[in-house]
């Protein structure tokens, strides 16, 4: 090796003999390497079979809201985005008594000229009997006519129900197209009777089948395939549903923005309800947008937390590498002493243990980053979920096996660059 080299540190030569001792190394001690191997590998395929799940869920989700309007936005009776859980003992929260929102203030949000659909809307669970064969925990929904302004897809039989409907409070219904299938097979569900059963409020109604519609495939129309829509006045009157939880799904007219048609809609409100400017709106907006934002917290935090337990698995294979490594340096122990007799000098001896020990985290890295597209792979192929890798997750496990292999490796590393070359001679 040239002076320049040995001031500087080891050149490419060093770093290929250290790869080829290394190498060595591991088909002699295979079952020892295997697991050191195998612990961080399964901390690496966590990581990354993690990151491309959440990723496709992320990916759905925003497509789901991008697809059903992004200017979209709901009048609720309180910001759920912004609760948080407090110890408040028996005290109810402080927009439990603020009023519930009435189809009157839909409508008249509707005549808005920023505004091209308000849709009244609540959501329910009820049962559902045909001939028998019941359907049990439908996601039902109570709405104005006109609401598939809010929903993306398409009728496949039938029609909506009507705006007169809705006032006279026909017991009329648009199904699912799983729903439909499942309650009619391959008969035709148009004019059918579905009888409707409120266990807890002892209702049994029948309902007429006026259409049935067919979703945009996103992650939620995969998560929740039976459901079905009522005009909310049927809902009300014959099913016995409570309007505490109604909502007002707004629809902008296009060109409009989004504060603009959230602006009219508050003025709107505060003047029906009439509320002074020093008082606070005992309602509230929320976008697209802002239920993005709580579900990238919510995912975050989840990331973060499955992220600290997979690093476990890191951890034993970093715990495998010492203990490889330490045994490694005592089994070469004359090898070492050897090396130092005709030349090596310390820092050569310590580049060669630390290149053995980012050899050992590397190749499991790299067989993790296999396992994990291999899951990711999986998941895309077998379910509606997007599951693809982002490359930072690739870098993020890289750096950590990296990582883990030179603090871990760094240990036996010195201790066998320090060995006396005589005594190391010694050794038998």
């Amino acid at each position: 090796m040239s002076e320049w080299s040995r001031r500087t540190g080891p050149g490419m030569g060093a770093i290929v003999e250290g790869l080829w001792i290394a190498l060595d190394a591991m088909r002699a001690n295979f079952i020892r390497s295997s697991l050191t191997i195998l612990g961080v590998a399964v901390g690496v395929s966590v990581v990354v079979a993690l990151a491309a799940l959440i990723t496709g869920i992320r990916t759905s989700v925003m497509e789901a809201f991008e697809a059903g309007g992004p200017n979209n936005f709901i009048v609720t009776r309180f910001d759920f985005t912004a609760v948080r859980v407090e110890d408040e003992g028996n005290n109810r929260p402080p927009w439990w008594n603020r009023p519930e929102l009435t189809e009157e203030e839909a409508r008249r949000i509707e005549a808005l000229p920023t505004v091209q659909a308000a849709l009244y809307n609540f959501s329910f669970s009820i049962d559902m009997d045909v001939d028998g064969h019941r359907v049990r925990g439908v996601q039902a929904s109570g709405s104005s006519s006109g609401w598939p302004a809010y929903t993306v897809g398409d009728f496949i039989a039938g029609r909506d129900f009507t705006p007169a409907e809705v006032r006279q409070g026909k017991p009329v219904v648009v199904l699912s197209a799983e729903l439909a299938t499942e309650l009619f097979g391959q008969r035709d569900p148009i004019g059918q009777r579905v009888r409707m059963l409120n266990v807890w409020r002892g209702t049994q109604e029948p309902f007429t089948v006026v259409g049935v519609f067919e979703p945009a495939e996103n992650i939620f129309t995969n998560a929740i395939k039976h459901w079905a829509v009522f005009p909310w006045t049927a809902a009300h009157r014959r099913l016995r549903q409570s309007l505490w939880q109604a909502q007002i799904q707004v629809v902008p007219e296009e060109g409009v923005t989004l504060e603009r048609a959230q602006d009219d809609v508050i003025a709107l409100l505060r003047g029906l309800r009439r509320l002074r400017p020093i008082e606070e709106n005992n309602f509230a907006l929320i976008a697209s947008a802002q239920i993005l934002d709580l579900f990238n917290q919510l995912t975050g935090v989840f990331f973060l937390v499955m992220l600290a337990l997979s690093s476990a698995g890191l951890l034993v294979g970093g715990v495998g590498v010492i203990g490889i490594m330490l045994i490694s340096v005592t089994e070469r122990t004359r090898e070492i002493g050897i090396r130092k007799a005709v030349g090596a000098t310390r820092r050569e001896i310590l580049w060669q243990f630390l290149v053995e020990a980012s050899v050992l985290t590397a190749v499991g890295a790299a067989l993790g980053m296999l396992f994990g597209w291999g899951i990711a792979s999986g998941v895309a192929a077998w379910t509606p979920l997007p599951a693809r890798i982002p490359i930072w997750a690739v870098g993020a496990a890289l750096a950590m096996a990296a990582l883990t292999g030179m603090l871990f490796g760094l240990l036996p590393a010195i201790r066998a660059s320090r060995l006396d070359p005589v005594v190391a001679l010694r050794y038998e």
